[in-house]
């Protein structure tokens, strides 16, 4: 069995020969990846590798993938696969951002590139990915990597030692300002409103929700 990484990635190798790349809608966090493992395993696959969004798998005996059963063992945790080429390369999409706003250390961000690097990791123009996200999704990019970012922000605002400015620092804010302003369009709430209403009381949205 492979080693499950300690964060969330969606880098995932190209499959390698024999296996095929399954697309998984809803796949958000590192334990996404071990309950998708899991039930891949479960539903008699053998899994070279699981990342955000996706899974290199392959029969034992060589034989084809039968994707109606691996769709069946995935419903029932909220996973689904992904057979458009157009939605799996906007569940690529969302990988990347996820990964990127929830995983990846605020030194390594590039912030003011987002688009850029989505780009690049993904391999189309941004114009291209942000229009199929917005057809497909009936939400732009730009505001689908706000709210996650607001998502972020939340997590890191359960700590009641948290700083709003400190929070705005690490997701890439210009400002305190900033961040409040965002955070009040999605929330209803100012950041510092938020915090004194205390861990958990609003509760946070399921990854695979903020469309």
């Amino acid at each position: 069995m492979m080693t499950m990484p300690q964060s969330a990635s969606s880098i995932l190798p190209a499959p390698a020969a024999g296996s095929v790349r399954l697309s998984i809608r809803n796949m958000v966090c590192p334990r996404c990846l071990r309950v998708v493992q899991r039930e891949l395993e479960r539903a008699g696959l053998v899994v070279d590798n699981v990342a955000l969004g996706a899974a290199n798998v392959r029969m034992p005996d060589g034989g084809p993938v039968d994707e109606e059963e691996v769709q069946s063992a995935l419903q029932a945790y909220g996973f689904a696969l992904v057979e458009d080429p157009r939605d799996q390369l906007v569940e690529e999409v969302k990988a990347v951002v996820v990964e990127l706003i929830h995983y990846t250390p605020a030194e390594l961000q590039p912030f003011h590139t987002y688009s850029h690097f989505i780009s690049e990791r993904v391999g189309r123009s941004y114009a291209y990915l942000s229009h199929q996200f917005s057809v497909r999704e009936g939400l732009t990019l730009e505001k689908y990597i706000i709210r996650q970012k607001v998502e972020r922000a939340k997590e890191l605002l359960s700590y009641q030692d948290a700083k709003v400015t400190e929070v705005a620092r690490q997701l890439g804010y210009s400002s305190a300002a900033h961040l409040t302003n965002q955070f009040r369009q999605i929330t209803g709430l100012t950041p510092s409103e938020f915090q004194a209403m205390g861990p958990g009381s609003a509760g946070r949205r399921s990854l695979h929700d903020l469309t």
